[in-house]
């Protein structure tokens, strides 16, 4: 099968959280390998003594506001202009196309105004915002997660962190961390298995077909960064637990891999032919049809396996989505 060509039913779709964070499905797939299916709490079985993974700590903000029958999902703040929004709209769950100089009015007499679009027309806006109270505060007062047709039911906040949430900033969560839980935490550590953390504030997920990823803001610490290139120079693998952490990794990597601290805007999108040269391996979930973030998984894993990962993962009815299922992609 082609990555790009399958089609997810409703039996693909995590429409709610499970039980516990560690309670869903993880298929290990490694070059030359069989793949192997087991559950997230079986993780540390897959690993070894001497791995680092790296995780991501931003954490979800409510960053849905209404504004009568349209919603306006935030993005991320401008480049370079952190008093303007980048915004998407949405009305009954579709894609909502306004226009320059439309104002939406929002609660408590708050406003925001479109200005111009951002990157891919019609879609995306710069929006300048006008709110009776810091964002911060207006959001955690009227803001609610975003949320996509694929849910049952709407999900409070705290079901969208991951347990490294610690900073916010993402429009939405980064979801591969949110199996997470204090157990595996601690079976990793017997095993020998360290963490590492960096931050990317996610910008909105529903990229059209064809549109690149757009800049989003990371931070990668000295430590960090110490600690990669270490783990790598003793022989360890660092293991990327999501597509954000590959894309900040990938922004401060030198040509033979070699990791600096950084922060800023990133702009790198991980292809094929451009390849991974800090990461050897990826923790994420399952990505939809013509998502860009294929091309990363290839990436790391080379078209061939991920192809058989995800025909596997249908035949099998994993579950995609922010509350799915897991895939481990080793080098």
């Amino acid at each position: 099968m082609s990555v790009a060509a399958f089609e997810l039913t409703p039996a693909n779709e995590a429409s709610a959280p499970p039980a516990e964070r560690d309670e869903v499905r993880l298929l290990v797939a490694q070059r030359g390998r069989p793949l192997v299916h087991d559950m997230f709490r079986g993780l540390p079985d897959h690993l070894r003594a001497g791995d680092l993974l790296v995780v991501n700590t931003s954490a979800t903000m409510p960053a849905a506001l209404s504004a009568g029958a349209v919603d306006v999902h935030l993005s991320t703040p401008v480049p370079g202009d952190d008093e303007r929004w980048v915004v998407e709209l949405r009305r009954c769950g579709a894609r909502h196309r306004g226009h320059a100089g439309q104002v939406l009015e929002l609660r408590d007499g708050g406003s925001i105004e479109l200005l111009a679009p951002y990157l891919s027309p019609g879609r995306l806006w710069i929006a300048a915002l006008d709110l009776p109270l810091p964002l911060d505060d207006y959001l955690a007062a009227h803001g609610r997660p975003i949320a996509y047709a694929h849910l049952a039911a709407p999900r409070p906040l705290e079901d969208l962190q991951t347990v490294f949430a610690d900073e916010p900033g993402s429009a939405e969560m980064p979801s591969a961390g949110r199996p997470f839980s204090q157990r595996v935490l601690d079976d990793l550590f017997v095993r020998g298995v360290q963490v590492a953390p960096l931050t990317l504030h996610t910008g909105v997920s529903s990229l059209e077909l064809g549109e690149r990823p757009y800049p989003e803001r990371y931070r990668v610490p000295a430590l960090t960064a110490t600690r990669v290139n270490a783990h790598r120079a003793a022989g360890g693998r660092v293991i990327a637990v999501g597509t954000t952490v590959v894309r900040a990794l990938e922004t401060v990597a030198a040509p033979n891999g070699e990791v600096a601290p950084g922060a800023g805007w990133t702009s790198v999108v991980v292809t094929p032919e451009r390849g991974v040269r800090a990461v050897d391996g990826l923790l994420t979930g399952w990505h939809e049809p013509d998502a860009s973030h294929l091309l990363m998984l290839e990436a790391v894993g080379g078209r061939e396996l991920i192809e058989r990962s995800y025909a596997a993962a249908l035949g099998a009815g994993y579950r995609w989505h922010e509350f799915g299922d897991t895939h481990l992609i080793l080098r």
